[in-house]
């Protein structure tokens, strides 16, 4: 058993400091995770205390949602308590305590010491955006009373088959969609909701141009509490947090409560290149191949061997997803990813994301095309010029967005150039300081063999 720290007052947040928040608030205190299955489906509530504020955000899953008719009430309290771990780090992350006090279950050593790598490794954009130092062994001491046994692994005698396959409304997911249709019947798809943000009108446009009914995709429904919100207003720390860390969870409750065996993400070799030279500090760390297998273990370990949780294009890059993807050409007008035109279903024009993804099909679409998804020539356009150069210098560091490697876009830039497309001023500047003729690249005949694809699904992905 592991004694809790004695909790001490917390005076109100003063002025800047870089971890001024932190020395006030030392206790972040995950209190209680409630699950009750209702006749309108599954409802969890989670509470976590700072100080004197308390949060207490909600999951909902519709009884629609779910198919599994011999649900183990233990099982699936074990599960959701899981995901509140790791949805806590929406509310940890506002004062980023070095102490994370956690009432609501017991934690082995090693759940402590995975938890801790995620927190701090998926904050690492965070932390150095608001300035905050802390080496990995003073970030975080996680108190948490030991199992009093191991607990066994989960098996309901039941069979789980088929594919729960994430579904954002991008061009990676469509790529998944399209390779796994010799599955769709045994296909859902998965629309994890928060009730900050609109309805994702892409994701859905994405299902039913693959030719999938609503009837396939089955809702992850988290709300935020608003106090959190207005902490942030108030100017508690606030930033990027690893979403799809909190996603891979909820994928594990959803493949259960539908008896799905493979939970499909679409994160690609790319997603493992780091934003600032010289340093780990990845953007995209819950996308990684190393959160991946750290999480597959755990899953295996401490919740059940039954559902097997991978990236069906984690042995591609970039350059080749965009390859595949363009080959169904009908997903050009309602594929969308870009961050800041989410709440309108628009490309913005004007972020990281858009330029990168505008440079990625520039090679291979004509100007009327590109003009159609993005309303003007994103590489004629100077204030991206910075932007630009973040995403393809090698000594800059990349924009904080999920884009590709640096080499996959100088690639794609040299190929545009060699093609003869040199319209607008950034292209023109990659000409005259950043081209290469002698540079040789990996990218068309790549292929990353640090992966977990299984071997049935190989050839659907490499064709």
């Amino acid at each position: 058993m592991q004694e809790e720290p004695v909790a001490q007052p917390n005076p109100a947040p003063q002025a800047q400091g870089n971890t001024a928040l932190r020395e006030q608030y030392r206790d972040f205190i995950y209190e209680s995770c409630t699950v009750l299955r209702q006749a309108d489906g599954i409802r969890a509530t989670f509470v976590y205390k700072l100080g004197e504020h308390t949060f207490q955000p909600q999951v909902h899953i519709p009884l629609s949602d779910i198919r599994n008719d011999e649900i183990d009430d233990d099982f699936l309290d074990l599960l959701f308590f899981n995901f509140g771990m790791m949805n806590a780090i929406n509310y940890y992350k506002l004062t980023c305590s070095p102490r994370f006090i956690c009432r609501a279950a017991r934690l082995s050593r090693e759940q402590k010491a995975f938890f801790k790598k995620a927190y701090y490794n998926g904050l690492g954009e965070f932390m150095y955006v608001n300035n905050l130092q802390i080496p990995q062994n003073e970030f975080m001491e996680i108190y948490a009373n030991e199992p009093l046994a191991r607990m066994p692994d989960f098996n309901d005698g039941s069979f789980y088959s088929g594919n729960l396959i994430t579904i954002g409304g991008g061009k990676d997911s469509i790529v998944s969609l399209e390779a796994l249709k010799p599955y769709h019947a045994d296909n859902l798809c998965l629309f994890f909701n928060r009730d900050i943000y609109p309805q994702n009108k892409a994701a859905y446009d994405t299902i039913r141009t693959a030719g999938y009914p609503l009837s396939s995709v089955v809702n992850f429904n988290l709300t935020i509490d608003p106090h959190m919100l207005e902490l942030n207003q108030q100017g508690y720390y606030n930033g990027h947090v690893p979403f799809s860390s909190c996603l891979a969870f909820a994928t594990i409750i959803m493949a259960y409560l539908n008896k799905k065996s493979y939970v499909v993400l679409s994160n690609e070799a790319s997603a493992n290149e780091g934003n600032i030279p010289g340093t780990t500090i990845n953007h995209q760390y819950s996308k990684s191949f190393e959160f991946e297998n750290d999480f597959q273990h755990y899953v295996a370990t401490f919740l059940t061997r039954k559902i097997h949780y991978f990236s069906l294009l984690r042995c591609l890059n970039e350059f080749q997803i965009m390859q595949r993807f363009l080959r169904n050409p009908n997903y050009l007008g309602v594929f969308r990813s870009c961050n800041v035109g989410t709440k309108t279903n628009s490309w913005c024009g004007h972020c990281a994301k858009c330029l990168y993804v505008y440079i990625m099909l520039y090679p291979f679409l004509t100007q009327y095309q590109l003009d159609s998804i993005f309303d003007h020539n994103l590489l004629d356009d100077e204030s991206l010029l910075p932007t630009f150069i973040g995403l393809i210098f090698p000594d800059a560091t990349k924009p904080f967005e999920c884009v590709g490697t640096k080499e996959e876009i100088d690639y794609s830039l040299k190929l545009a150039l060699e093609r003869g497309k040199v319209d607008g001023c950034l292209m023109q500047y990659y000409a005259q300081n950043l081209y290469d003729p002698n540079r040789t690249y990996n990218i068309m005949d790549y292929y990353n063999p640090n992966h977990n694809i299984p071997q049935q699904y190989l050839p659907l992905i490499l064709n």
